[in-house]
């Protein structure tokens, strides 16, 4: 028995490149992050799949202790982020940009085959004076294809925009508020449940 988080990440300094990594080094980082709050299944929403099965796999022979670790892998932007560029580039891993509905489809069947549990979209990607928004038929492309494999899509939003995109591409759960638009109506609320669309609050986060 034990505590669900439903927004983590296994992207940290202490947890990339985990071939490298002693088995109490990794059983180290995930008490800190994880076991010592009592979660014993957390779901990762943004990683390096590889990475991340690796480690997953070390648990579940033994060999590490962790909790139970479910994943989307790599998530899928039109743009990276401006807050993890330079994060990404000194730890000298690459998660793609998409451009097409094709290469959409095809990176979500690869990464379902490789292990994926789940799939993220970023319905807002953050860059230097502006918000991108997903384009709606990329973004029903990915989510149409995670569903067809009957995986669940979170989606990260920045804005009430992205959240529409999120709605009307049948994206499951949210990953959080967007606590720099406008406060949620209660008909914009009831929407959401309409959709049967889930919040992950990550309260501590804003």
């Amino acid at each position: 028995a034990g505590f669900w988080n439903s927004h983590v990440h296994i992207l940290t300094p202490g947890l990339i490149h985990a071939e490298k990594l002693s088995s109490e080094q990794i059983t180290s980082q995930l008490q800190e992050m994880f076991t010592r709050w009592g979660f014993t299944t957390v779901f990762d929403i943004a990683s390096v799949l590889d990475n991340t099965t690796l480690i997953r796999r070390r648990i579940e022979s033994g060999e590490v202790k962790g909790p139970r670790i479910l994943t989307v892998g790599e998530p899928f932007w039109v743009k990276t982020p401006i807050y993890v560029r330079g994060f990404l580039e000194s730890n000298h891993i690459n998660i793609p940009e998409v451009e097409s509905t094709t290469e959409a489809t095809e990176r979500v069947r690869q990464q379902i085959h490789d292990g994926a549990d789940g799939i993220k979209i970023f319905a807002n990607s953050i860059e230097q004076n502006d918000i991108l928004t997903m384009p709606l038929d990329l973004a029903r492309a990915i989510v149409g294809e995670s569903h067809r494999a009957g995986k669940p899509v979170f989606a990260h939003v920045s804005n009430n925009q992205g959240i529409e995109v999120a709605v009307q591409s049948g994206v499951y759960i949210l990953a959080h508020t967007t606590p720099a638009d406008d406060l949620w109506s209660p008909v914009f609320a009831g929407r959401l449940k309409a959709a049967n669309m889930a919040l992950t609050p990550t309260l501590t986060l804003w």
